[in-house]
């Protein structure tokens, strides 16, 4: 069972540098993708160095995703960021799931950080999850690919892409809710402010429940 990790980014060259480093260890022998949105940094660079496939397109995320998923060789696509690390025993989860048609799935997240409020953010973020079948980016979300092609793959949206493409999902089956954890960067909370994170994120995800663009609310974000 081959697995294409498929990982969009724009000047990262920090963080695909450490990103590269902890695939090296885990991902022999599934495949890697970068897709680059048009970076001005040592992103490329960085890149040609430890995946299987480099593609540039246009930015956004969603695009992005989409383009590595047309060359993927795998059974199963995992969308991961630049900013978060899997399990060491991620893929051979994956691959054990596989077996069944239509399956796709997301990780519980670990936020980097080390304050007791994460721990809580987190705790809520999976357990929202779950009980929704949404999923997010930041939970590096794993998808059959002829599942992903029959939902038309990522819409091609401004923002909440992984939002849509869960409701599409979970339509023709329930997500697997697997217990490993990714760490994840908790950087937007420590820059921006937890509390305001958070009030974004929820305000983000009421406007769009109530039909607000994706465009507007990239402004927003």
């Amino acid at each position: 069972m081959k697995i294409s990790i498929i990982i969009p980014v724009l000047n990262e060259e920090t963080s695909l540098a450490r990103l590269g480093e902890h695939l090296r260890t885990i991902t022999q022998p599934h495949e890697i993708i970068i897709v680059d949105g048009g970076s001005r940094d040592n992103t490329l660079h960085i890149a040609y160095q430890f995946t299987d496939a480099v593609i540039v397109s246009s930015p956004g995320r969603a695009l992005q995703m989409n383009s590595g998923a047309e060359i993927a060789s795998g059974e199963v696509l995992l969308f991961l960021h630049v900013d978060t690390f899997l399990p060491d025993d991620a893929l051979a989860v994956i691959a054990a799931l596989s077996v069944e048609k239509n399956v796709w799935g997301r990780f519980d997240v670990r936020l980097s950080g080390k304050r007791f409020v994460f721990r809580l953010i987190e705790t809520l973020m999976n357990l929202r999850s779950c009980m929704t079948s949404i999923a997010t980016g930041d939970q590096a979300m794993f998808i059959e690919k002829n599942l992903f092609q029959r939902v038309g793959g990522f819409p091609e949206i401004a923002l909440m892409e992984d939002i849509e493409i869960s409701r599409r999902l979970k339509k023709i089956v329930k997500p697997v809710c697997l217990k490993h954890k990714v760490i994840t960067s908790s950087r937007r909370w420590e820059n921006n402010g937890v509390v305001a994170t958070v009030l974004l994120m929820w305000k983000l995800r009421l406007y769009y429940f109530f039909g607000m663009s994706p465009e507007k609310l990239k402004q927003l974000y």
